[in-house]
């Protein structure tokens, strides 16, 4: 049988995965001819080189901002780590040219090296690699401009590999979610205080010696220690002093043993106090929802656990264990829920809801041309929305079906599974088509399977709500059949159906003529009428040859006679009964 797409690109990325004893030359080369191997779990290559990458994100991060408050030109041993660092930088950016990703829209894997390369170029490239210019050797050579150190915040765009990392924890359910969250608090703490710390020494430095008196540094004298002639004192002094103001300045308001001497570190200080607040906040509410647990990545972590231990208590397989984690995952990431979110809003809202949003695509639906809109209205307030995979089999050739899909957003294929395993793809379903049809209207087995091959956002109604809404709305199920019957012509798979189609239709409306018969036998003239809006047939005869006039006639029902003399019936019409042929001509006289 034929793999789903993705296996086929997994399978396809194994044969290509370079063995250990490559040197980085050749590891190289085979980047360049197939660079979808670095977006398969299995690479040990990749996978090492973002944790390696990751540790010089988290040294940069903390490094520019010392850089920046601390250094006007760094010594010889952190200008050479710097260098290093950046040509690390360099090396990820050429990778990123090579990086796979997944579609946001279909959720398949691109590998084309055009797409892959416009991406990271309309993306985070120039800011990745302006971070990696040497803005040491270019303050230097470029006179000592004070403007050009600024230029050393572009490499705080570094963080987001750092956040990455700790939003891939928060989701790894082997990893303690409450540590996760906690380390994460602290570090995002202390990154402030420290970006913070570096900021405060930097304003001091910012003037003359002559003028370091009215600095907050400066100025400063703890016991019998005075700091003035600050440059000269010992780096990790200074940090540590700085990093204590910062420190004070966030968890106390009001005035401290350190302060703001100059217009400049007041204004800097009301600014930091201002967004402290802001990070306090945040702390104290992620701690918060630490305890009454309730965010969202928790209850995702939640389930998975549960999913897991299902899983393994009933020893499901790989391919199904992958299909059921991608599938929440999927719900986690999209947000999905639109029961959940919407299912406190009163009904007849929540169907306004549906046809605003579900009506544009179901009006294009082949399967429902020509059908009322009224008809169309009550389908699309039993809808419910899905999202499915790619390589997801939503039905199965031979199974039972009781829902009827629609096609919003995506592609799918139809599959015909031959007795030897073999397949054959009958078409691909694109958006404004619809499966399923065929088994649910002619109750047969579902005639073929069908397969996703890219993200798809489907709308589903089940067959029970579908039969009812056809009890009512009689002739659009009649057109609906008839729309099958000349989709046949475009579909060799439903011509070879065409027989359980006619069939079906058949029974239609036999069950029709019944009903409209027993309208007349009864009397009931807003049945009949309705019945006649849904396209009966008022001249088909029952098993016994009795048109409804015949019977309305014999139970003494003018109301109903003069109605269907009314509406065209032919009064010629015989069933081998005298009395009641006489019984009609008599009614006939009153008229």
């Amino acid at each position: 049988m034929k793999q789903p797409v993705l296996l086929e690109y997994a399978d396809s990325a194994l044969k290509n995965f370079p063995p250990l004893s490559y040197s980085i030359h050749e590891l190289l080369l085979l980047l360049v001819k197939h660079p979808y191997m670095w977006t398969q779990t299995q690479c040990r290559y990749y996978r090492a080189w973002k944790k390696f990458i990751l540790l010089w994100a988290l040294y940069s991060s903390f490094f520019t901002p010392l850089e920046f408050g601390f250094f006007r030109g760094l010594p010889e041993n952190l200008f050479i780590l710097d260098i290093i660092g950046q040509v690390a930088f360099l090396f990820d950016i050429v990778l990123q040219f090579l990086l796979a990703y997944r579609d946001t829209q279909t959720y398949r894997m691109v590998y084309k090296r055009t797409p892959i390369a416009l991406r990271y170029l309309k993306s985070s490239f120039i800011v990745d690699f302006l971070g990696c210019l040497p803005w040491d050797i270019i303050y230097k050579v470029g006179g000592k401009k004070e403007e050009i150190r600024y230029l050393l915040w572009i490499r705080l765009s570094r963080v987001r590999k750092v956040t990455e990392f700790f939003q891939h924890m928060e989701k790894d359910i082997r990893i303690n979610y409450m540590f996760t969250r906690i380390v994460k608090l602290i570090v995002v703490e202390l990154y402030c205080t420290h970006t913070a710390a570096c900021f405060f020494y930097y304003l001091a430095t910012t003037l003359p010696s002559s003028e370091e008196g009215y600095t907050w540094i400066g100025s400063l004298k703890l016991g019998d220690y005075s700091y003035s002639n600050f440059r000269e004192i010992d780096l990790w002094k200074r940090y540590l002093t700085s990093l204590y103001f910062a420190i004070v300045t966030m968890a106390t308001v009001g005035y401290g043993d350190i302060h703001a001497v100059n217009l400049r570190e007041m204004i800097f200080v009301m600014a930091y106090v201002s967004v402290d607040m802001i990070i306090g906040a945040y702390l104290i509410g992620n701690m918060t929802a630490l305890i009454v647990k309730g965010s969202k990545t928790e209850k995702f972590r939640d389930k998975m656990t549960d999913l897991i231990k299902y899983m393994n208590r009933n020893k499901l397989g790989r391919d199904i264990r992958n299909q059921i984690k991608g599938h929440v995952r999927l719900q986690y990431e999209s947000s999905y829920t639109e029961a959940a979110v919407i299912q406190d809003i009163p009904i007849s809202i929540r169907a306004k809801i549906s046809q605003t949003l579900y009506m544009p695509c179901i009006e294009k639906v082949a399967l429902f041309n020509g059908c009322s809109s009224d008809f169309i209205n009550q389908v699309v307030t039993k809808l419910h929305e899905e999202f499915f995979l790619p390589g997801e089999v939503i039905m199965e050739q031979g199974n039972v079906v009781d829902q009827l899909y629609f096609v919003c957003h995506g592609h799918l294929e139809e599959v015909g599974i031959g007795e030897d395993g073999s397949e054959e793809t009958i078409s691909l379903l694109q958006p404004n088509s619809s499966f399923g049809q065929v088994s649910i209207l002619c109750n047969i087995p579902q005639p073929y399977t069908v397969r996703v091959c890219e993200l798809c956002r489907l709308l589903r109604i089940d067959k029970q709500s579908l039969s009812n809404i056809l009890e009512i709305y009689f002739h659009d199920g009649r057109k609906i059949l008839n729309n099958l019957l000349e989709l046949r012509e475009s579909n060799l798979r439903l011509k070879q159906l065409e027989s359980d189609i006619s069939f079906h239709i058949g029974k239609q409306e036999a069950e029709l003529a019944l009903r409209v018969n027993s309208a007349a036998f009864h009397g009931d003239l807003h049945q009949l009428k309705s019945l006649v809006r849904a396209g009966a047939d008022l001249n088909k005869t029952d098993y016994d040859g009795r048109s409804p006039l015949h019977l309305a006639a014999a139970r003494g029902y003018e109301d109903i006679v003069f109605f269907l003399v009314q509406e065209g019936v032919d009064v010629n019409t015989k069933d081998g009964e005298t009395h009641r042929l006489t019984n009609v001509e008599n009614v006939e006289t009153k008229i």
